[in-house]
């Protein structure tokens, strides 16, 4: 059974990037190489919270959510201010 997850990234201005994927380790290796628009610039980006689904549509609606308001305020209750050590 296939896995999605959406998840969080932080860069090393703790800067937050929403997306989701069924491969994390692939996604993080393409952000990481340049290959996605939104941190093509950044590098060292590192994954700071995930949720795993079982259909891309939950993954897909879960960063949506993790994008407004109230996801944003889910996020720092969950992951507090993203330090950029580590």
């Amino acid at each position: 059974m296939e896995e999605f997850y959406a998840y969080v990234l932080a860069d090393e201005n703790s800067r937050l990037y929403k997306g989701c994927t069924n491969n994390l380790e692939r996604r993080l290796m393409e952000h990481r190489e340049g290959k996605t628009r939104t941190t093509k610039r950044k590098k060292k980006v590192r994954v700071v919270y995930f949720e795993k689904f079982s259909t891309f549509a939950e993954a897909r609606n879960r960063e949506v959510y993790f994008k407004t308001a109230a996801g944003r305020r889910y996020l720092k209750s969950r992951i507090g201010a993203v330090s950029s050590a580590g």
